[in-house]
């Protein structure tokens, strides 16, 4: 365990460094809790001081000279402390700039130092001050790449030491706006925001000298000023700079478009504001501004944004994203803001372009990136140790309807459009018959019985299923287009994990399921497909533990022998594999033989699925992660696969049998990488970003080459949570798992 102090503004303290350091500590704990801990040094002034919660160790006043040296000495003598982080705001040392110099330069601790602004074209003497502070830290982090251009050309710093790390952003479960716009009161409004701590660099009056023209061609709009005055102006001046903008919008005639809101609200308040807002509008008026949370803050949450070009505008809104005008140019803002009312297309593209921007600035992967720069810079040859995540079905209730569960979402909005799939709703009465079975949530029932009738629905009068019904309840022409051998096996595997435990459930359930399984029995033996064959082998075996039938035995070896025969028949010396390609959720081909293993003891099954299991798992684990097939060209026996198009069914298929393959062998290095793959969701692939949504228990759609497909579809909210479940009695030990492991 790593104990890092971070010298910051904290809360209670009101200021955009203080929620910054208090959301990044927040987020790196639940992500890595095990491997560091934190402490804070809060700064403080003569005139601005708080009580705080226990997470604060010292308290730094920085108006006064002295305390520099003397917290400087308690920091060297904390044997506790193993790294410092620093937060760099020009104005929080202002007042002792030299004393704070020494007292950087005194610490004898590896040190991280966060830039929030960096101001090009510096004067000389700025330029030989930042380069003596750079120079006693051992890392220096900035948000843009632009800041960090500045660095090298303007300061001339050392590459090496530089570190592009994002403004973190909040993941959002996005709401319904018309749902949000009543509850705040602003229904049938075209509603502009902006937020922030009220204070002269923000700006507000240009947004209401653009209104008039605005309301001119938008009658309906409501500009909405979110945030109390920020607590230094108000010292200083009191509420002088709000009385004037409510002058103005007064003098202006705009008093019916214009709300206040004289809050510093909480986060989730906060966040609804923005999903309700159909513009953002960001002012600020100073050009060296680096980077602005309030921004990211409103990009997070589907925003179309309007800005003036500080550097993190310009970096994060090029490619028509966003729409870029000068500082203090009302004419231009209400040019701006009445073509984007004007098209719902533009506003739709600008929302998906910035959605996808900002998704690989979400806290949680701002926290991977700090924790890979402590790694380095502490020395640690150990991998991220990730933290295990509660289990999390909200999403999949949000997915399922009374009568199934819905295919594909938009973002995490259920996409009624896509219809529903057998193969889906198989794996949703897996995953949630397990939640019931070991959670003991009687909320699942519901969708347990809804997910068991769309299996009855699906089943045809041969004893086969269809997969594909639209939302009109109908089954679609696909189901004649694509072949359904997969989706039956899948069927038959749900129904015999069901039946196996069906003394959990009413008896009239169990004994539904066992009708229809039964009713399928004659057509197992028909099946071509290796997949199809090895879901129909786990679910015979599931059903064969509850109820053993000889003759059940016989349909296990009819197929097992099948895969067998596929087996020997595709593998040689150095390709040992049951086809002469690898494609998708591979896997449940040897796991499927070692079922067949442990309901007959034939230990040729055995041998057969360790060393396919093997060879697969050779396959896909690279560098010390895990890397699946890619979707996009399959891995052939005579040439090599692509190398991204990464589905969480492959992930997840990999975490389950490692678990099975484990409990039958008991080696420690299917453990390890049960780990490993695992952690492939919580940001352990080449991105560096979560699959996982912890905002929402949905799982994004794909890992491509540069970006996270991030629609939260059935397949991969369901298959995330059946590998979640499976690390639960492997391996939570090796993780921290947060209080309340279930939600």
């Amino acid at each position: 365990m790593n104990n890092i102090l971070c010298i910051t503004t904290y809360p209670p303290r009101e200021c955009g460094i203080a929620t910054f350091s208090a959301d990044l500590i927040r987020t790196i704990l639940y992500k890595f809790g095990n491997s560091y801990s934190f402490k804070v040094c809060a700064l403080e002034s003569d005139s601005e001081k708080h009580i705080y919660s226990d997470k604060v160790k010292y308290t730094l006043n920085t108006s006064d000279a002295n305390d520099y040296a003397v917290i400087g000495r308690k920091i060297n003598q904390d044997a506790d402390t193993n790294l410092v982080l620093i937060q760099h705001e020009f104005g929080l040392y202002k007042e002792h700039e030299d004393e704070f110099l020494q007292f950087v330069k005194s610490i004898t601790k590896p040190v991280v130092i966060v830039f929030h602004t960096v101001l090009p074209n510096p004067v000389i003497s700025l330029k030989n001050y930042l380069r003596e502070l750079a120079a006693a830290c051992d890392a220096i982090v900035v948000m843009t790449q632009i800041s960090k251009r500045i660095l090298l050309l303007d300061y001339g710093m050392e590459e090496e030491k530089i570190n592009v790390i994002p403004h973190g952003t909040h993941l959002v479960a996005h709401q319904d706006k018309r749902f949000l716009k009543d509850k705040y009161r602003v229904s049938g409004r075209r509603v502009l925001s902006t937020f922030g701590l009220l204070s002269a660099g923000k700006s507000i009056e240009t947004t209401l000298e653009a209104l008039p023209a605005i309301v001119k061609e938008n009658p309906t709009v409501l500009f909405v000023v979110i945030g109390k005055t920020h607590p230094t102006v108000f010292k200083e001046e009191g509420e002088k700079y709000r009385e004037m903008l409510k002058a103005k919008v007064s003098e202006l005639g705009m008093t019916d478009h214009v709300r206040f809101v004289n809050f510093y609200l909480d986060l989730s308040t906060l966040l609804e504001y923005l999903q309700l807002t159909d513009v953002y509008l960001f002012t600020s008026c100073d050009p060296n501004q680096a980077v602005s949370g309030t921004f990211v803050y409103a990009l997070s949450c589907g925003c179309p944004i309007i800005a003036t070009p500080i550097p993190h505008a310009l970096e994060l809104l090029k490619d028509n994203s966003g729409i870029i005008f000068d500082f203090k140019n009302p004419l231009q803002l209400a040019e701006a803001t009445n073509r984007l009312l004007a098209s719902e297309s533009l506003r739709s593209k600008m929302r998906i372009a910035g959605l996808q921007k900002t998704a690989a600035t979400a806290w949680e992967n701002t926290a991977i990136l700090y924790a890979l720069l402590f790694k380095k810079v502490l020395e640690e040859k150990d991998g991220l140790d990730y933290s295990l995540p509660p289990i999390n079905i909200a999403h999949i209730k949000r997915m399922s309807r009374s009568f199934a569960m819905i295919q594909f979402s938009k973002g995490n909005r259920p996409d009624i459009k896509t219809g529903y799939t057998l193969d889906d709703n198989a794996r949703a009465l897996m995953a949630l018959c397990q939640v019931y079975v070991e959670m003991r949530d009687v909320s699942c029932e519901k969708y347990i019985r809804s997910y068991l009738n769309f299996i009855k629905f699906c089943l045809q009068l041969d004893g086969s299923f269809l997969n594909y019904v639209d939302k009109e309840l109908a089954f679609t022409g696909q189901n004649q287009e694509v072949g359904l051998e997969d989706s039956n096996g899948r069927a038959v595997c749900a129904l015999g994990y069901f039946i196996s435990h069906g003394d959990k459930y009413p008896d009239e359930w169990t004994a539904e399921a066992i009708q229809i399984f039964r009713k399928t029995l004659h057509k197992l033996s028909l099946f071509q497909s290796p997949r199809s064959i090895a879901f129909a082998l786990k679910g015979v075996c599931f059903y064969n533990r509850r109820y053993p039938r000889p003759e059940l035995i016989s349909l296990i070896n009819v197929l097992a022998d099948k895969l067998v025969g596929y087996y020997k028949q595709s593998t040689d010396g150095s390709w040992l594999w049951f086809e002469s390609y690898l494609t998708y959720d591979n896997c449940v081909l040897s796991e499927g033989l070692l079922f067949a293993y442990q309901a007959t003891g034939n230990d040729e099954y055995k041998m057969i699925a360790k060393e396919s299991f093997d060879f697969l798992l050779s396959k896909i684990f690279v560098e010390d992660r895990i890397k699946v097939i890619s979707n996009q060209g399959w891995l052939h026996k005579e040439k090599k696969g692509l190398n991204y198009g990464e589905q969480p069914i492959d992930v997840a298929s990999t975490v389950m049998t490692l678990a099975t393959f484990y409990k039958v062998f008991k080696e420690n290095d299917y453990l390890l990488k049960q780990k490993k793959a695992f952690d492939w969701f919580l940001g352990h692939n080449h991105l560096h970003q979560i699959l996982y949504n912890p905002a929402t228990g949905g799982c994004y759609d794909g890992l491509e080459e540069n970006n996270i497909n991030l629609n939260q579809g059935a397949e991969s909210t369901v298959c995330y949570l059946m590998a979640r479940l499976s690390v639960v009695n492997n391996i939570s030990q090796s993780y921290n798992v947060p209080k309340g492991d279930f939600q």
